[in-house]
């Protein structure tokens, strides 16, 4: 069962893994397309002044941005689900799991970068850094990977229903065209905003060390704090709407 994921906003500094290479990314026959928004993005960095960089990088100071004004094609790499650091991966606690449950978290997560594109768990990333919903001097990336990587992506999502939880910007990067699951978190009948990245990292640990394959497993098991209220269906969506307890 394949999960779509967001990315975070944050990132872990460094990394030991060798520059990125066409074959570590999914879809290696579009590396060149992807090559299109890699270099656009180092090109920007590295002409921009202190105020466009402050406003693509979510940053006040400048001293921070000397170090994400590289070539990121030439820096040393870390396991997407390492270098991403947010809330989600927080309660995710990848590095706390055992080696099957951290396979099974690899092989079944797509991240939506914003940069990069669609991408596996195990992808080695370089440390880069964009504001969500900043262009790359006026060019929307969203745009151009929901362009060429839909058809990719459907061609691997059409056999099963996979759990989209992605963050909504994200959906702009693609859209799904075949039968797929999102959730819903309410406490005391509101919609909870800021904790569903917490328990969408919760909810992927919990199906990683569950092993979850499949729609009707997904709805059998349970996770601490999480109550399923209600299905809702709507042509190829199905909506889990939890209660948190």
């Amino acid at each position: 069962m394949k999960i779509l994921f967001s990315p975070s906003e944050t990132k872990t500094k460094g990394g030991s893994g060798l520059s990125l290479k066409k074959d570590d990314l999914i879809f290696p026959e579009l590396y060149q397309k992807r090559l299109e928004i890699i270099d656009r993005y180092i090109d920007f960095v590295s002409t921009a002044n202190d105020n466009e960089l402050s406003k693509f990088f979510g940053l006040k100071d400048p001293k921070q941005f000397e170090d994400l004004k590289v070539d990121i094609k030439k820096a040393p790499t870390k396991k997407a689900i390492l270098r991403y650091s947010g809330v989600a991966y927080d309660y995710l606690k990848y590095e706390e799991l055992d080696s099957n449950t951290q396979k099974y978290i690899d092989d079944n997560t797509i991240i939506f970068s914003n940069l990069f594109g669609a991408i596996k768990a195990d992808t080695p990333l370089p440390e880069y850094k964009i504001k969500q919903g900043e262009t790359i001097g006026g060019f929307k990336t969203e745009d151009f990977y929901k362009e060429h990587f839909t058809d990719a992506l459907n061609e691997i999502l059409k056999d099963e229903i996979y759990l989209d939880l992605r963050a909504g910007f994200y959906n702009k990067f693609y859209k799904p065209s075949s039968l797929y699951m999102t959730l819903k978190f309410l406490k005391n009948g509101k919609v909870v905003s800021h904790w569903a990245k917490a328990y969408r990292g919760i909810v992927l640990r919990e199906m990683a060390k569950a092993k979850i394959k499949n729609y009707e497993e997904f709805l059998d098991f349970k996770i601490d704090g999480l109550i399923v209220k209600e299905i809702v269906e709507t042509k190829i969506k199905k909506e889990v709407i939890f209660d948190l307890v």
